[in-house]
């Protein structure tokens, strides 16, 4: 069984040599550990990164997250009330769809072939709703 010195692992809890036995699988986590930790310290280096690429220091955080103002947050609500007014206004199948083509991420060729019909009229019928929801939108705006 391989040893290892406790000191080594944790030095501000342990002030004198204490040597411990130790499975094989245990010193192959820690190896493994202290490769990656010299990686990570190397590409540390390399892209001249002088704070922690994962810690918590805010600046990931920031950058990551963007806060929305209230008038943000106001129009994109707005802007989701619209379109759903516009696709209710039309009719039955243009509306299911351009839901299951743009929401769902069905193909025009899946909703052609769960509907029985020719894709030509799906498409053909897909592009009607949307000129019908730009009228609609232009009208309401």
């Amino acid at each position: 069984m391989p040893k290892i010195n406790l000191r080594d692992l944790y030095p501000d809890f342990y002030t004198s040599d204490c040597i411990i036995d130790i499975p094989e699988e245990v010193l192959s986590v820690f190896v493994e550990h202290e490769r990656r930790e010299a990686a990570y310290t190397r590409q540390m280096y390399r892209y001249r990164a002088q704070y922690s690429l994962d810690h918590d220091n805010g600046i990931e955080k920031s950058i990551q997250f963007v806060s929305l103002s209230p008038d943000e947050i106001y129009g994109r609500k707005l802007t989701a009330q619209q379109l759903h007014a516009a696709i209710a206004d039309l009719p039955d199948k243009q509306a299911k769809r351009i839901y299951a083509h743009y929401i769902l991420g069905m193909s025009k060729t899946e909703i052609a072939k769960s509907e029985g019909v020719a894709t030509a009229s799906v498409i053909e019928s897909i592009e009607r709703g949307l000129r019908n929801m730009e009228t609609f939108l232009k009208n309401v705006l």
